[in-house]
C-alpha cells in the first residue's frame, strides 16, 4: 500500500507518495482548487493511505477522498500537534506533504475527529450565532457610548420596548449624533431579528435530537448550552473515559511536571470557546437553582474567595462530565433515591466501567424543570 500525505490550500495543494518501505517515489505540486488534488488522486492506480491537516473546509474533502474506491485509509491530522511534532525554521509545502506523509507511514499522526455534514452544519450554525450575539454587544456598547459622550444618563431596560422608545425620542445637540443614534438602532433591529431567525432553526435541529432535551433537565442547562454539547460530543461513545471530554473542550489546567515538582496552570482552552463559555454560564445557573451544584462548588471554594472564578470553572466541567455519562446512559438528572428514567435516545454500545461510574454521578443532580 503507498502512503500520501497531502498539504492543501484553496488554490494550490503539494503531495508526496511514500512506497511500502517509506521510500519517497514522487513529490509534485498540483495547481488549481480542490477538485484537480482529487483527481490527481484519481490517477493512483495502488491502494494508498492519505492524510492532510484539518482547516477550514476539512469536511468536504475527507468525505470525497473516502469516495476514492482505493483510498483504504484517510486520515485527519491535528494542525496544533503535528507543528509540534515537526517544529521546524523552514517549512515549505513541499517540505510538508514529506513530513505528513513520514508521520502517516509510521502510524503516529494526532488524528481529529470528523463529523459528518450535517452535523458540521450544525455547528456552524451555532458559531454563526455566537458571531451575530458578538456584533449585537458591539451595536449595543457604541450606543451606550452616544449617551455618555452626550451626558444622558441610560434608564434601566434600555433594550425594552420602553428605554429604545426613550431612546428614539432623544434629541441630541448635533445632526451627526442623531444619525448615529439611528443608524445605530436600524442596525440594532436588524442583528435582533437576524439572531431570532438563526434561533429558530437552532430550535428546529434541537428538536430533532432527543439528546438535547435530556440534558435540559440538568438545573440551569438550557436549550443553547445543551444543544452545543450534543453537538459537539456528537458521537458520545467515542470518549473511553469520562475524564476525557473536560481536556477535549480544554477545561483542564495546563501541567508542568518533573521530578517531584507539579506546576498546574491555566486551563488549555483547547476546544470551541463557545462551549465553555455555555458551560460557564451553565453553572453558574446551577449554582443558584440547584442545593447540588452548589455544595459541589462550595467543596471547591473551600472557604477561600479568591477560588470562586476557580471554583466556577470547575463546576462547568463537572458538570460536563455529567452530560457526557447521561448521554452514555440515557438517563436523566434525577435525585438518588428517585427511579431510573431513560429518553428514547438512540441505541447506543454498552456503557462500560467509565460509563457505570458516571451513572452514579448523575445520582447527585436531582431532576428540575428545563431552564429558560
Amino acid at each position: 500500500m503507498l502512503y500520501v500525505g497531502l498539504d492543501v490550500h484553496s488554490r494550490t495543494s503539494s503531495m508526496c507518495i511514500l512506497d511500502g518501505r517509506g521510500k519517497e517515489l514522487a513529490t509534485r505540486k498540483i495547481a488549481g482548487p480542490w477538485k484537480h488534488t482529487l483527481a490527481a488522486l484519481d490517477q493512483i492506480k495502488e491502494p494508498f493511505a492519505v492524510c492532510f491537516e484539518a482547516s477550514c473546509g476539512y469536511g468536504y474533502l475527507y468525505e470525497h477522498l473516502r469516495e476514492n474506491p482505493r483510498a483504504q485509509k484517510v486520515v485527519v491530522g491535528h494542525p496544533g500537534q503535528m507543528r509540534m511534532i515537526f517544529k521546524s525554521k523552514k517549512k515549505h509545502d513541499r517540505i510538508d506533504a514529506q513530513k505528513i506523509a513520514k508521520l502517516l507511514y509510521l502510524d503516529v499522526v494526532p488524528q481529529v475527529y470528523v463529523p459528518s455534514a450535517e452535523v458540521r452544519s450544525w455547528r456552524a450554525l451555532i458559531e454563526f450565532r455566537r458571531k451575530l450575539l458578538a456584533k449585537r454587544v458591539a451595536t449595543k456598547n457604541q450606543l451606550r457610548a452616544l449617551l455618555r459622550s452626550s451626558g444622558r444618563v441610560a434608564p434601566r431596560g434600555l433594550w425594552t420596548k420602553q428605554g429604545l422608545a426613550w431612546l428614539k425620542e432623544q434629541v441630541f445637540e448635533t445632526l451627526a449624533e442623531g444619525v448615529r443614534r439611528d443608524m445605530l438602532l436600524e442596525e440594532l433591529g436588524e442583528q435582533t431579528r437576524r439572531i431570532r431567525q438563526v434561533e429558530k432553526s437552532l430550535n428546529q435541529e434541537a428538536a430533532r435530537h432527543p439528546a438535547v432535551a435530556l440534558l435540559r433537565t440538568i438545573p440551569g442547562v438550557g436549550p443553547r448550552t445543551a444543544e452545543a454539547v450534543v453537538a459537539y460530543i456528537d458521537q458520545p461513545m467515542r470518549f473511553g473515559k469520562l475524564k476525557a471530554v473536560g481536556s477535549y473542550f480544554g477545561l483542564v489546567p495546563c501541567q508542568d511536571a518533573s521530578a517531584e515538582k507539579n506546576r498546574l496552570g491555566h486551563i488549555t482552552k483547547d476546544g470551541p470557546a463557545s462551549v465553555r463559555q455555555l458551560l460557564v454560564e451553565a453553572a453558574w445557573q446551577g449554582i443558584h437553582r440547584c442545593p447540588e451544584i452548589r455544595e459541589h462548588f462550595e467543596k471547591l471554594v473551600g472557604g477561600d474567595p479568591d477560588r470562586r472564578k476557580i471554583a466556577l470553572v470547575g463546576t462547568a466541567r463537572w458538570l460536563l462530565t455529567i452530560m457526557l455519562a447521561m448521554l452514555k446512559t440515557g438517563e436523566a438528572c434525577r435525585f438518588v433515591r428517585q427511579k431510573k428514567t431513560r429518553v428514547g435516545l438512540p441505541a447506543q454500545e454498552a456503557p462500560g466501567p467509565a460509563a457505570s461510574h458516571a451513572g452514579d454521578m448523575t445520582q447527585r443532580l436531582a431532576e428540575r424543570p428545563p431552564a429558560a
